[in-house]
C-alpha cells in the first residue's frame, strides 16, 4: 500500500439498490459533491426467482454494528412453503448517515458462511442500500433451526458517527411443477471447515466442491496486496515474493485445489472514496468464494476417517494479518449405495513459477510473472457406474507496477488468468476467468489528489458432451472511475469532482442482461438497458 493511500484512506461505497427506470431522466449534475449523493446502486441483474409458486419470507438479522460485537440471534424454518425450495434468495437492506469507513461484514448460518459484503460510506445525510444473493445452495443448512452470526466491525466515536443498520431476510420459493431446485447446484449436505480442519465425509459421498471465503482486508498491507513490492524496495509494503498471491486447499498435505484471488478493492480503496460512493467495484457487494472440484478426491475420503482440509493463500509474508478464509464443504450423496469407493489416480504439480523484478529509477517499477498449473484426476463406483473426474486449473499473473519519490505517482498495470477444465462422466465444463486492473493515483498540486482507475472480471463458461454445447455464459462487468479532491482538509473543503462508469453484460443460453450506470459528481447520468 502506497504512502498516499496510507495517507488519506477513506472508505468507498457498496451498491445494490432497486433496478432503475430502462433510462435516467437527465439529472442535473453538480459542480462537486455535496453534502448528499444518489444511493449506491450496481449495473448487475437482480437474482432470478421462480414465477407462480408460493414464498415466505423469514428475518434473520436485525442490528445495528457500532462496534466489534457480532450479532447472534436463532434461524427458524419458514412455515407453508414446504422443505424443499426452488430458489432462496437472501436480501440485506442498510442504512448508515454521518460519516464513517468502509467495513467488512460477513453472515453465518449454522456455521455456515452464506455471504460477504463490504458496506458503503455514507453521506451526512444519510443513505440506503440493499444486497441481494441466490443462498439455495446452503437448502440443507436452513431445513433445520440454527444459530445466527453476523459480524460487520465498526468503529462509532466523536468522528466516525456512522451506525451500520441492517436487516437480512431470506425469501424461500416453493419447489412446485417446473420450479424444481437443480439437483447439479443443490447438495445434499453443506459442511463447515472448523477450526480444527478435518473433514468425515458420509461414505457414499460422490461429488465434493469446497468453496473458500478469501479476503484480503483489514486496512493493512493484505487490502492492496497487488501493490506489495518484494523486500528491500523502497515501498511501504512488502513482502519476499511481491505481489502475486495463490488461494490453495490441500488434502492430507498434498495440494487438491489452486486459485487466482479475485483483487476486490473494497468500498474505500485506491485513497479516494469518490470513486465507489453510487458505483461499487466488482464483486465489493458479494464477495463471491473461490469454489474448487475436490471430486477427484471422493474416493479417499470416503474411508469413514478424518482427513486433514487446510486452506493457505501463497505469498503472504509470516506472521502478516490480513485474510480470512471460511470455508464450506458442499457434498453431493449416492441415494443407491451405501458406501461409495475409488481412488485418486492422477496428481500432477507443475509448482509455481514466477518472479518479481525491480527496476530502481524515477519512477521505479516492479515486473511481475507467476504461473502455476495443478491437474488431479480420480475415480467413484456409483450405483450409477464408474464416474472419473478429472480437473485441471492453470493460473497466470502479469503486472507491471511504477513508483515515484514518495510513492507519487504510484500506477500499477495486472492482468489475472484463472482457467478450469473439469471433465465429469462425460461432460467437459470449462470456465476462463479474467481479473485485471489499470490505475494511478497522483497528487499534484494544491494537494489535489487524483485517482483514475479501470477493473475488469469476465468469465466465460462452456459446457459440452459429445461436441454438443449443453450450455454457456459470457461474464463482462467492467468499471471505470477518475475523481479528484483535495486532502488534509474538513469534508466541506474538499471540493471533490468524480465520474464513474459500469456496464455489466451477462450473455448466454439462460438469456441476456446488459445495463450500463454512469455517474458525476455523485449523480446517476444514465442507466440504459441493451437486451
Amino acid at each position: 500500500m502506497s504512502t498516499i493511500i496510507c495517507g488519506v484512506l477513506a472508505a468507498g461505497v457498496l451498491s445494490g439498490g432497486p433496478p432503475a427506470a430502462a433510462t435516467a431522466e437527465r439529472a442535473e449534475v453538480p459542480a462537486e459533491f455535496g453534502s448528499d449523493w444518489h444511493d449506491p446502486v450496481t449495473a448487475a441483474p437482480p437474482v432470478r426467482r421462480p414465477e407462480g409458486v408460493p414464498s415466505c419470507e423469514v428475518t434473520v438479522v436485525r442490528a445495528q454494528f457500532r462496534d466489534f460485537t457480532p450479532y447472534r440471534g436463532a434461524y427458524t424454518p419458514p412455515d407453508g412453503c414446504g422443505s424443499r425450495w426452488s430458489a432462496v434468495v437472501l436480501r440485506l437492506d442498510g442504512r448508515v448517515e454521518g460519516r464513517q469507513y468502509d467495513r467488512l461484514g460477513h453472515l453465518a448460518i449454522g456455521g455456515v458462511e452464506v455471504f460477504r459484503t463490504s458496506t458503503p460510506q455514507p453521506s451526512p445525510d444519510g443513505i440506503a442500500w440493499s444486497v441481494e444473493k441466490d443462498v439455495t445452495r446452503y437448502g440443507d443448512t436452513l431445513r433445520r433451526p440454527q444459530p445466527v452470526e453476523m459480524l460487520i466491525g465498526n468503529v462509532v466515536d466523536d468522528t466516525h458517527t456512522g451506525v451500520i443498520d441492517v436487516t437480512v431476510t431470506l425469501t424461500f420459493h416453493a419447489a412446485r411443477g417446473a420450479a424444481e431446485p437443480d439437483p447439479a447446484t443443490t447438495p445434499d449436505r453443506v459442511v463447515p471447515l472448523g477450526a480444527a480442519g478435518t473433514l468425515t465425509t458420509p461414505r457414499n459421498t460422490e461429488r465434493i466442491l469446497a468453496e473458500v471465503h478469501a479476503t484480503g482486508s483489514g486496512g493493512g498491507c493484505e487490502e492492496y496486496w497487488y501493490l506489495t513490492v518484494p523486500t528491500g524496495a523502497p515501498y511501504s509494503c512488502t513482502a519476499d515474493g511481491g505481489p502475486h498471491r495463490e488461494v490453495r486447499i490441500s488434502v492430507d498435505g498434498r495440494t487438491a485445489g489452486i486459485a487466482a484471488p479475485f483483487p476486490t478493492v473494497w468500498t474505500g480503496g485506491w485513497s479516494n472514496p469518490f470513486l465507489w460512493y453510487v458505483i461499487p467495484g466488482p464483486r465489493a457487494l458479494d464477495a463471491a468464494p473461490v469454489v474448487y472440484d475436490l471430486t477427484p478426491f471422493a474416493g479417499l475420503l470416503n474411508d469413514g476417517r478424518p482427513h486433514r482440509v487446510e486452506v493457505s493463500v501463497a505469498g503472504v509474508p509470516a506472521g502478516r494479518p490480513g485474510w480470512s478464509t471460511p470455508t464450506n464443504l458442499l457434498l453431493w450423496q449416492d441415494e443407491g449405495r451405501a458406501v461409495v469407493t475409488g481412488a485418486l489416480t492422477r496428481h500432477e504439480d507443475g509448482g509455481p513459477d514466477g518472479e518479481s523484478l525491480h527496476t530502481p529509477g524515477s519512477p521505479h517499477r516492479l515486473d511481475t510473472t507467476a504461473a502455476h498449473r495443478l491437474t488431479v484426476a480420480g475415480y467413484v463406483d456409483t450405483s450409477h457406474g464408474r464416474v472419473t473426474t478429472t480437473v485441471t486449473r492453470a493460473l497466470a499473473h502479469t503486472s507491471v507496477h511504477r513508483w515515484g519519490d514518495g510513492e507519487n505517482p504510484d500506477a500499477l498495470d495486472a492482468t489475472w488468468t484463472d482457467h478450469e477444465t473439469v471433465t465429469a462422466g462425460g461432460t467437459t465444463t470449462r470456465t476462463r476467468r479474467t481479473y485485471t486492473m489499470d490505475g494511478e493515483t497522483t497528487l499534484g498540486e494544491g494537494d489535489r489528489l487524483r485517482t483514475v482507475l479501470s477493473l475488469g472480471d469476465r468469465v466465460h463458461t462452456v459446457s459440452a458432451r459429445g461436441g454438443r454445447t449443453l450450455s454457456w455464459s459470457r461474464l463482462d462487468d467492467t468499471y471505470a472511475g477518475d475523481a479528484t479532491y483535495t486532502t488534509g482538509v474538513p469534508r466541506d473543503r474538499r471540493h471533490a469532482v468524480g465520474t464513474s462508469t459500469e456496464r455489466y453484460r451477462l450473455h448466454g443460453s439462460a438469456g441476456c442482461h446488459d445495463r450500463t450506470l454512469a455517474t458525476a459528481q455523485g449523480t446517476v447520468t444514465e442507466d440504459r438497458r441493451r437486451c
